[in-house]
C-alpha cells in the first residue's frame, strides 16, 4: 500500500467513528490497532504510532498540527 491508501484508510475511518455517533459502532482501539499492525505489515516505511494518532484526530496527516 502507498501513503496515499493508508491517508485514505484514516479518513474513511476518522469519518465512520465521527458519525458513528453510538460508541458501540465506532471502530475500537483494538480494531484500529490490528488495521495498523497490517498496515505495518505491507510498508516498512508505514509510520503505526502517526497513522494512529492521525485515526484518532491527534495531528494531520503527515504529522502535522491538524
Amino acid at each position: 500500500m502507498t501513503k496515499k491508501n493508508f491517508i485514505a484508510l484514516a479518513n474513511a475511518i476518522r469519518n465512520h467513528n465521527k458519525f458513528a455517533g453510538i460508541a458501540q459502532h465506532a471502530f475500537s482501539k483494538s480494531q484500529i490497532d490490528t488495521l495498523a499492525n497490517f498496515c505495518q505489515s505491507t510498508n516498512p516505511n508505514f509510520n503505526y504510532t502517526r497513522w494512529v494518532d492521525y485515526v484518532e484526530g491527534k495531528c494531520g496527516p503527515s504529522g502535522g498540527k491538524i
